[in-house]
C-alpha cells in the first residue's frame, strides 16, 4: 500500500487484541489532550457504530471511521484531511492491530494497521499485562516485528496489579528495547457497559462527561502526555477536498434515538457536503418524518429493545405509510426489521411493525450474522441508480422467519460468497441488513 502523509501528527492506539482496555484509554486521552487546549481529531478504524459517537463526547469533534477494506483510497484521504484544522490526530483500532478479513478489499483488509500504515501514524499498543509480566514483552516484540513497514512507537500498560508487577513488566520491556508510555493500575470500575452488539450507546448514558472526566484524569495520572505527543508523526498532506457523491435525496428525513443510531457519521457528513439537508426525527417519541422530505432514512439501531413502543407509536406507522405511497423509504439493519411485519423479541412475544414489507425477524431464535458486505441493487433506491454496488457490514442477531418480498440486490460476504441476506423491496420501501460505508461510483 503506497504510503502517504497527514499534514497533521498522529497516533494509532491499538492493541493485540479485543478487550485490552483501548477504548477507556482512547476516551482518556482525546478529554486530557482537549482539556489542554489541543485540538485532537479522532477517527475509528474499521466498521464499529458505536465508538465515533464516545470520540465526539470526548474531544468535542465528530469522528468518523476509517476502513480500508470498504473505502476506496480516495475516500480514506478525503476523510482524514478532516484533521487539516487540528493539532493531533488519535485514531483507535479495532480488535487486534493486524486482524482483518482474508481477502484484500477497496485498499487493504480492514486491518487498523493498513490505516496506521497508509497514514504513517505510529503505533502505541495497549497491553493487557495481567497474569503475565516479562511475557508481555515477548507479545510486544512480536507487534513490533510483524511489519517491518509500520512503526510501533511503544507500549501503554494496563491492568497492572501492583507496583512490583509494573517494575517486571517494565523490565521486559527495557529488555527488547520496547518504549513504555506509562502503566495503568487494574480499575474495575472504569469498564463501559456492553450489550450484544457491542458497548451501550453514548446516548444512554446520562453520567456519560463525568465518566470520561475520570477517564482523563486516570491516564494523566499514570500516562506520560508530552511523550506521546512528541512520538506522533504524519506523511504528506492528503487531499483537503473529500470524495463526495451525489446524495441519495436533497431532503431525508433520518430516523435518530436510541433505537435507531448506527449511521456512519461519514455518511451523513458526505450527504450534508453534497447539499443535502438532514431532517431528524425520532420514532420512540411517536414523531412522524417531515411531511415534505424527499427520502425516509431508518439506520439500525436496536429496535428490538423498544419494540413495545415502535408498534404503539402509531404516527410514526402513519407517516411512514403517507411517505411511502409516493416516495421512498430505505431501513438498515434495525431500520429494515421496523419496516416489516413483524418483530419477534428475545421473549418470544411478537410485536406489529409498520407493515410496508413482509419481512417478519425474530431475536428469540438468536443467530449471530457479522462481516463485511458487498451488494449490486437489483433496483434503485432513492438516488441510488440501479446496479450501484455498495460496500457495507452487518452485525446483528436476529433470524429471518419470513421474507415474501422481491431481493433487493445481490449480496456477498468480504470473501465473494453469496449471503442469503439480500434486503427486499416492495415499491417505494426498501430494506437491507447492512450498513452502508461507501457506494461505487
Amino acid at each position: 500500500m503506497t504510503a502517504l502523509r497527514t499534514a497533521t501528527p498522529g497516533l494509532m492506539i491499538a492493541a493485540p487484541a479485543s478487550g485490552t482496555g483501548k477504548t477507556t484509554v482512547m476516551l482518556g486521552l482525546l478529554r486530557a489532550l482537549r482539556d489542554d487546549g489541543i485540538a485532537v481529531q479522532p477517527f475509528k478504524s474499521g466498521p464499529d457504530y458505536i465508538d465515533p459517537a464516545f470520540h465526539r463526547a470526548a474531544s468535542g469533534r465528530a469522528s468518523f471511521n476509517l476502513d480500508s477494506w470498504a473505502m476506496p483510497g480516495t475516500m480514506l484521504d478525503g476523510l482524514v484531511a478532516e484533521a487539516r484544522d487540528a493539532a493531533f490526530v488519535l485514531a483507535e483500532g479495532s480488535m487486534g492491530l493486524f486482524d482483518g478479513v482474508a481477502r484484500r478489499g477497496a485498499t487493504g483488509n480492514g486491518a487498523s494497521a493498513d490505516i496506521a500504515r497508509r497514514m504513517g501514524w505510529p503505533v502505541v499498543l495497549v497491553i493487557d499485562v495481567s497474569g503475565q509480566a516479562q511475557s508481555s514483552a515477548a507479545t510486544a516484540l512480536g507487534f513490533v516485528r510483524y511489519d517491518p513497514q509500520l512503526i510501533v512507537a511503544g507500549v501503554i500498560l494496563n491492568r497492572v496489579a501492583s507496583p512490583r508487577h509494573e517494575r517486571l513488566a517494565r523490565s521486559g520491556m527495557d529488555a527488547v528495547g520496547i518504549r513504555v508510555f506509562g502503566a495503568l493500575p487494574r480499575r474495575s470500575d472504569l469498564k463501559l457497559p456492553e450489550r450484544h452488539l457491542g458497548l451501550v450507546q453514548a446516548i444512554e448514558h446520562p453520567d456519560l462527561d463525568a465518566r470520561i472526566e475520570g477517564y482523563a484524569a486516570f491516564v494523566r495520572e499514570h500516562l506520560d502526555l508530552s511523550a506521546l505527543r512528541a512520538a506522533a508523526a504524519a506523511d504528506v498532506a492528503p487531499p483537503t477536498v473529500a470524495d463526495t457523491r451525489p446524495p441519495p435525496a436533497q431532503r431525508i428525513a433520518l430516523a435518530r434515538d436510541e433505537a435507531f443510531s448506527f449511521v456512519y457519521p461519514h455518511m451523513l457528513d458526505d450527504w450534508r457536503r453534497a447539499g443535502a439537508e438532514i431532517l431528524p426525527f425520532s420514532p420512540l417519541a411517536d414523531e412522524r418524518p417531515a411531511a415534505d422530505a424527499d427520502l425516509v432514512w431508518l439506520p439500525g439501531g436496536y429496535p428490538e429493545l423498544h419494540a413495545g413502543r415502535l408498534a404503539a407509536a402509531r404516527n410514526f406507522h402513519a407517516g411512514l405509510a403517507d411517505h411511502a405511497r409516493s416516495r421512498p423509504i430505505h431501513g438498515e439493519c434495525g431500520g429494515y426489521m421496523t419496516l416489516g411485519a413483524g418483530l419477534i423479541d428475545a421473549d418470544g412475544v411478537r410485536h406489529r411493525m409498520a407493515g410496508l414489507l413482509g419481512l417478519v425477524t425474530s431475536y428469540a431464535q438468536r443467530r449471530m450474522h457479522l462481516g463485511y458486505r458487498r451488494a449490486t441493487l437489483r433496483t434503485p433506491v432513492a438516488g441510488i441508480t440501479q446496479g450501484s454496488v455498495l460496500s457495507g457490514h452487518e452485525f446483528h442477531y436476529s433470524t429471518i422467519l419470513e421474507q415474501p418480498d422481491a431481493a433487493l440486490a445481490d449480496v456477498a460476504d468480504a470473501e465473494g460468497t453469496a449471503v442469503a441476506e439480500t434486503g427486499s423491496y416492495r415499491g417505494h420501501v426498501s430494506g437491507t441488513f447492512f450498513h452502508m460505508i461507501a457506494q461505487d461510483r
